[in-house]
């Protein structure tokens, strides 16, 4: 039975441990009251700890089958349902977020955990590819040769101040590197720790029930730039998932890259995720883009990776139309507490910045509610083109409810406005028939630019399936080339062997003649089952 009651303690495999650093404790960011328990940050020897742990169960977990592995994450998702409304407390006591969101997140942790124990016993992850022998091919024989993916090693994974469950403790990266054969150690965050001990628990749990090595699973508070650079540096680590600011992501980044192996860091770090309303979209609706627009920017309180920052239109009457009704449904947005206080003193930060700019006129701002104690308040602003060309600050990401409307000089405007962008996880178009001429131009400029292409729709809202992709060009993330949502995550922690002549005693199951795990297969360059 997954335990509930909090102690203020990290997970070190299969023991609970009290840290012995600087004292952290959860603000709820509505009332600003401090919560209990205290928890205290790890060291170097927390670290030392779990690594070693993680590279002494590396061994035995990678060899799993695919089912023991499939059970394993099927018992996480379900031991994190049970903790049911004890874990939803506690949420929306660390962070602010509104219960039926809350629980709308911890069924999508539980669901895409489920999704990659499917994905793991239909066992086409493996990559299983044979090429039998041509003993008589002339002018020269071909070996036989195989091939599939084997696991990178222990991996770690920092929780996310956003997604307390999706992207934390058991989120995607979590559930990607588990179904991959690695052991994860966890940097939780530390604006919820109560969060991330009960999720924790509930995998502790999981590895205890299904006989696995400790080392599977271990949990650490601290900072970043002592804990977190101290597990990246580690040699026994292989590979590393975050999900956080640009300056934190480069600074893993740059640790990786400095190690005398240096391992890849999948970072999700920056995006502003623009939005381009084509001519007939805007003359036909520009009301009604302009509502779902600003129920878009403030979901979330603007605290979603995928939040629409920015927006290119054409300057005319119903570009006028657009910003008076997105001005009037922004201060219709009443002020909600952000995620903590950090986040919200940043995100006023760079609001301020562009107040401050001459070229930038405010549309419209949200309400305030001094009875908050983590306030976030929405605002549209809007500029020119030709000023926002001329304005670097205008392309920063601001993490909330902020959003800047660019005017266009005319429709062949978007395809440069595309090209000027550093990488984004989104783009997002909105486009009447009578725009797909010109449409049709701009989606290869977006193809080299952003993961996902959206249309007539909004970016907020992640599918987690196996076409999803949220990633993209840096700085959205660090590796343009992988997903950190949907199946197609598991590739990050895998990487490719080959086999040549292998005598059959020793070859893996998945290889093997035959095929006794039953997965697709590519034999001779056919995919089958057989």
């Amino acid at each position: 039975m997954t335990a509930t009651a909090l102690t203020g303690a990290m997970f070190l495999g299969s023991k609970r441990v009290a840290g012995d650093g600087t004292e952290v404790r959860a603000i709820d960011p509505r009332t600003g009251e401090q919560l209990e328990p205290t928890y205290r940050q790890g060291d170097a020897s927390h670290v030392e700890y779990a690594a070693r742990l993680a590279a002494e169960a590396f061994g035995v977990y990678r060899e799993t089958t695919p089912e023991q592995r499939a059970s394993f994450l099927d018992r996480i998702a379900d031991n994190i349902d049970a903790l049911g409304d004890t874990l939803v407390d506690r949420v929306v006591r660390e962070t602010g977020i509104v219960e039926p969101r809350v629980r709308g997140e911890m069924a999508r942790t539980t669901n895409q955990l489920r999704l990659f124990a499917r994905v793991v016993r239909e066992g086409s992850w493996a990559g299983a590819r044979i090429d039998p022998a041509l003993p008589d091919r002339m002018p020269l024989p071909r070996p036989d040769l195989r091939q599939r993916k084997v696991p990178l090693g222990p991996v770690v994974v920092f929780g996310a101040s956003n997604f307390p469950l999706a992207f934390s403790v058991a989120g995607g990266d979590t559930a990607a590197a588990l179904a991959a054969g690695c052991p994860v150690i966890v940097k939780a965050h530390n604006a919820h720790p109560g969060v991330s001990e009960l999720v924790a628990g509930a995998i502790a749990d999981a590895v205890a029930t299904s006989g696995l090595p400790e080392g599977v699973f271990s949990m650490i508070f601290g900072s970043g730039s002592g804990v977190g650079i101290g597990l990246v540096s580690d040699p026994r680590v292989k590979a590393v998932g975050f999900t956080g600011s640009r300056q934190a992501g480069l600074s893993l980044m740059a640790a990786a890259a400095s190690r005398p192996v240096p391992i890849p860091v999948y970072a999700e770090m920056s995006s502003i995720n623009p939005v381009f309303l084509m001519p007939g979209a805007l003359a036909a609706d520009a009301e009604g883009l302009a509502a779902a627009y600003v129920a878009s920017l403030t979901v979330g309180v603007g605290q979603l990776c995928t939040n629409p920052g920015l927006v290119f239109a054409v300057d005319g009457p119903d570009l006028d139309r657009f910003l008076e009704a997105a001005g009037a449904a922004v201060t219709q947005s009443p002020a909600l507490p952000m995620l903590n206080p950090g986040i919200q003193r940043s995100y006023t930060e760079g609001v301020a910045r562009l107040q401050d700019l001459p070229t930038v006129t405010e549309v419209g701002a949200g309400g305030v509610d001094e009875a908050i104690a983590a306030p976030g308040q929405a605002h549209v602003f809007a500029t020119s083109v030709t000023d926002f060309s001329a304005e670097p600050a205008m392309r920063e990401e601001v993490f909330g409810s902020s959003s800047l409307v660019v005017r266009l000089g005319d429709a062949g405007d978007f395809a440069a406005a595309a090209g000027d962008l550093e990488g984004q996880l989104t783009a997002t178009v909105h486009a009447a028939p009578s725009d797909y001429a010109a449409a049709a131009g701009l989606v290869p400029a977006l193809e080299d630019k952003v993961g996902r292409i959206i249309f007539n729709g909004w970016p907020t809202g992640v599918e987690v399936s196996h076409a999803m992709v949220h990633g993209g060009p840096f700085p959205a993330t660090s590796d343009g080339r992988s997903t950190s949502v949907g199946t197609l995550a598991i590739e990050r922690f895998l990487r490719p062997v080959a086999y040549q002549d292998l005598p059959a005693e020793l070859l893996p199951p998945v290889l093997a003649a035959g095929n006794p795990l039953g997965a697709w297969r590519l034999v001779d360059g056919e995919l089958t089952r057989g």
